[in-house]
């Protein structure tokens, strides 16, 4: 597995740091009338790496893989078994409030906006609750609203809001405090394209002129690409990659999907292979590395009826399991960026 951000990097550089940290969790399970079987579940493995402060890092992998962990344990919420935890210099887990206070977290299926109140009452709560000051809060309160668009519906109740709307005021929410260092955990789910696109571009910015560190998560392959250059994987509690989307491509190739909805049962598409068909719709996957799309387009055009073309680059869990698939019998050769 990769550890290659593991370098020696000065402590004033460093934005959060993990050395060899384990977090098992016990789980219960039911095997019968009155009896009852524990497992042990590694949601982290022996894991390190380091993030230097500005630095704008994807952090992916499948559900359950042990993103979430992650995070928590930098928030303080949750401590190591094993290894060590740094954020902003700082243990999480003996100085929380102090890190807190220089950090903004986010998950993409949680809200802190009052439900039944004002989007505005929910950040003069913030400004009150963590006593941000004045110049602060009105430098960033400016911020987030001129950049994420919130002027017309600081006065809706949260309840009325659309998904990207409450997502939007979600984030400006998370920075009022202007935080150095910034987590962010599926920031972009369920947001359409245009939604998607202004997030990722306000991020961006926060980054690059507010010299914010970013951790961000998602399922979606092409806004990890789009926001950070260097990402890292995690698949079952161990780190699989760490590196920059080119080598990622040069071990797994770029993988893409081909859909399309046809009548055909069984297109034939050169250079591709079927992963799923339902309904006259399918799904084929390539490497855009070794077939390009023109050759796609000439299969498709000798099809019958064929209608709805897209192409994506693959899932995330698509990725991982290509990822592994080439290490197998290989230990951990290849791994790295």
């Amino acid at each position: 597995m990769s550890n290659s951000a593991v370098t020696a990097t000065a402590t004033s550089d460093t934005a959060v740091e993990l050395t060899h940290v384990t977090k098992v969790f016990w789980q219960s399970r039911p095997t019968g009338l009155f009896r009852r079987d524990t497992h042990r579940i590694a949601a982290l493995d022996d894991v390190s790496f380091t993030v230097r402060r500005g630095e704008f890092v994807a952090y992916a992998g499948p559900n359950g893989a042990g993103k979430s962990t992650t995070f928590k344990l930098l928030c303080g919420m949750l401590a190591p078994q094993s290894g060590r935890v740094t954020a902003l210099g700082r243990d999480p887990a003996r100085e929380r409030i102090a890190i807190m206070q220089k950090t903004g977290v986010l998950f993409g299926n949680r809200s802190e906006l009052w439900w039944d109140h004002p989007v505005r009452a929910s950040f003069e709560w913030k400004r009150r609750v963590w006593d941000i000051p004045d110049e602060t809060y009105g430098r960033m309160f400016k911020t987030v609203c001129d950049l994420l668009e919130l002027d017309d519906f600081l006065g809706a109740f949260s309840r009325e809001l659309s998904l990207g709307q409450r997502m939007r005021a979600n984030l400006g929410l998370t920075l009022l405090h202007d935080p150095a260092l910034i987590l962010l955990d599926e920031p972009t789910l369920g947001l359409d394209i245009l939604a998607k696109r202004q997030m990722i571009g306000f991020l961006k910015r926060m980054n690059r002129e507010a010299g914010a560190t970013i951790l961000v998560t998602s399922h979606d392959i092409d806004d990890l690409t789009e926001m950070a250059e260097r990402i890292m994987l995690i698949n079952k509690g161990k780190l699989a990659f760490d590196g920059g989307y080119e080598a990622l491509t040069r071990l797994t190739g770029d993988k893409r999907l081909l859909r399309f909805t046809s009548p055909d049962p069984e297109p034939n598409i050169a250079g591709a292979t079927m992963v799923s068909r339902e309904d006259g719709r399918h799904c084929y996957e390539y490497d855009a590395g070794a077939v390009s799309i023109t050759t796609l387009l000439r299969s498709l055009a000798d099809i019958p009826g064929v209608s709805d073309v897209e192409t994506g680059r693959a899932p995330i869990e698509a990725v991982i399991a290509e990822l592994y698939r080439s290490w197998t019998g290989k230990g951990n050769e290849g791994a790295g960026g």
